[in-house]
């Protein structure tokens, strides 16, 4: 966790994704980002105002964008990147198509096009689940291979399994009554700091390791000081 920014409730993400990244350095780094921030001026702001990359999912809230995608003629396109993985009780099979667009797509700086395909199914079963997502990114193919772009698409979907997951379910954050002032934001501020010194110390079981520290005192002081 590098940074984060409070959204006023009458608001959303849209309006705090360029006061929040102008607090990251940002030069020569790809951001990226789900299907909400699928935004032109996100675009302009990434690539214009901070010399940086950006690689979006793009979903049917852009629906113009997500059909010109769609409609790319991915039957003529093979498959360039695949994966497999096997755990939490499920096998999971990964397709990652790319392709070059000319301009005319909807979105500003688009330089390559991506479908994902995705297979699941639980280990005691035999039927599969497809699910397919699109993507839009600014680097060319000199600058992304398809096994990069897949790790990074990947790596964003990671983001609500290790963090959004975790504060959701082992520190039940949905149903804290800590609710007034600034009392909120300090807490996920010290969930989001916990967490992430958990990690960095190894730790991929969250829960397990909160268990670990909770039995000694002496504990979670160590981990403060080797941090």
């Amino acid at each position: 966790m590098l940074a984060q920014r409070e959204v006023d409730g009458k608001s959303n993400e849209i309006t705090a994704f360029a006061p929040l990244l102008d607090e990251v350095k940002l030069a020569d780094a790809v951001v990226t980002a789900d299907a909400l921030h699928a935004q032109r001026a996100h675009a302009d702001y990434l690539v214009l105002q901070r010399g940086a990359h950006y690689l979006v999912t793009v979903k049917r809230n852009q629906p113009g964008l997500h059909a010109q995608l769609k409609a790319l003629p991915w039957k003529q396109i093979p498959v360039v990147h695949s994966s497999s993985d096997r755990g939490h009780g499920r096998i999971e099979r990964r397709g990652v198509k790319v392709v070059t667009v000319a301009a005319g797509i909807l979105f500003p700086h688009a330089r390559q096009a991506l479908q994902v395909t995705r297979k699941t199914r639980p280990l005691n079963d035999t039927k599969w689940t497809r699910e397919t997502a699109y993507a839009v990114t600014s680097l060319t193919a000199e600058q992304a291979t398809a096994a990069e772009l897949a790790a990074w698409i990947r790596g964003h979907w990671r983001i609500e399994n290790q963090l959004h997951w975790v504060r959701d379910v082992t520190y039940d954050e949905d149903r804290s009554q800590i609710r007034t002032g600034n009392a909120p934001r300090v807490m996920a501020s010290l969930r989001n700091l916990a967490i992430s010194m958990l990690r960095l110390n190894g730790n991929t079981n969250i829960a397990q390791a909160l268990r670990h520290h909770a039995w000694n005192p002496l504990h979670p002081i160590k981990l403060l000081l080797d941090s």
